[in-house]
């Protein structure tokens, strides 16, 4: 989307970050890959009305009902918190599912600091502290600082 903003995508990371203030509601942010693949090369989630089930824990999420693990890439759902009835996914397909790649993230996170320190200097520093933190997290040791405001 980067050619398409009409302005520096760290001056649109700024206001963001500027509506968060107390008693603000902000919208809450979900990320899903509904098409991420086993070993196999076969699709891991089963999909089209399927989708509905995690849709219905984000719902559950958003109003406060449904639990989830902390993990370093935000909470994620444990087992117990999707409606699994009468789904058939084996056991290993949803461990998979739920499973999070840490070093498959650490270095997705090194090219996200690479982009975010494409921005230079108008870089909100809130945001290139939140990046260090993950990485930090994932990694287990701080990775070099991205960006120099």
């Amino acid at each position: 989307m980067k050619p398409f903003c009409g302005y520096n995508f760290a001056d649109y990371f700024a206001h963001w970050l500027s509506l968060d203030k107390p008693g603000a509601k902000l919208p809450k942010i979900f990320h899903v890959n509904w098409f991420r693949k086993g070993s196999d090369g076969k699709f891991l989630w089963p999909g089209f009305g399927d989708n509905m089930r995690v849709l219905e824990w984000i719902l559950g999420r958003s109003n406060g009902s449904e639990g989830a693990e902390e993990t370093p890439i935000g909470n994620i759902p444990r087992a117990q918190d999707l409606n699994l009835d009468g789904l058939d996914l084996a056991n290993a397909k949803l461990e998979a599912l739920l499973h999070v790649d840490t070093e498959g993230w650490s270095a997705e996170y090194e090219s996200i600091g690479e982009y975010l320190a494409s921005y230079g200097a108008r870089m909100p520093r809130k945001l290139l502290d939140e990046h260090q933190r993950i990485s930090t997290q994932l990694t287990g040791e701080e990775m070099e600082a991205v960006g120099t405001p």
